[in-house]
């Protein structure tokens, strides 16, 4: 019966050691949750602004500027050192530089907020290995009390093996020479 309650202590302080965390982020969806509009819309065009579909767009777009305005039979409202479409350029390269810069602005948020996470996943991977150091030690301990256990038990086991070998030495002796009976033999 000792034995059956020490097993269960052993297996009680096993269960026992447990921890619980909260769960890891989608940083993703966050962030997208917290823009607003108008964020949206400038993210989309910043997007725009820095693909090859709009440099291609805004090339045809001069040439085909400057070749109206070269031809002489169209109206010249533009004429050879192109001013408006320099005004125009600028104006756009000033709009963009602003789209592109509050792009800038959000993915530094996005990234102050990862960097955030990622110091919330190595203080909760900190915390895992620590609980799972001190769950390591606890059944170090419990191991060893184990191996304690078995060895008194084996060293009682030896005890008791020499004393039962001792009194059968012993037995004989005092009784004297034992005669025994041949087996019975079968046919």
């Amino acid at each position: 019966m000792a034995i059956n309650s020490e097993i269960e202590d052993i297996a009680r302080d096993l269960i026992r050691h447990q921890h619980d965390h909260p769960p890891v982020r989608d940083l993703n969806r966050e962030v997208d949750r917290r823009l607003s509009v108008p964020d949206r819309i400038g993210a989309d065009f910043a997007r725009l602004v820095g693909s090859w579909i709009f440099v291609v767009a805004q090339v045809g777009l001069m040439l085909i500027w400057v070749v109206l305005n070269a031809i002489g039979s169209l109206a010249h409202w533009d004429g050879y050192p192109y001013h408006l479409l320099n005004f125009v350029l600028s104006l756009e390269a000033a709009l963009w530089a602003s789209l592109v810069l509050m792009a800038l602005n959000r993915l530094y948020d996005r990234d102050r907020l990862r960097a955030q996470h990622n110091y919330e996943l190595d203080v909760k991977n900190e915390e895992e290995v620590k609980a799972l150091m001190n769950h390591l030690m606890h059944q170090d301990e419990i191991l060893l009390q184990i191996v304690n256990r078995l060895d008194r038990s084996d060293r009682e086991m030896k005890r008791l093996v020499r004393r039962l070998e001792l009194s059968q030495n012993s037995e004989p002796a005092k009784a004297g020479p034992a005669t025994t009976a041949p087996p019975p033999q079968s046919a």
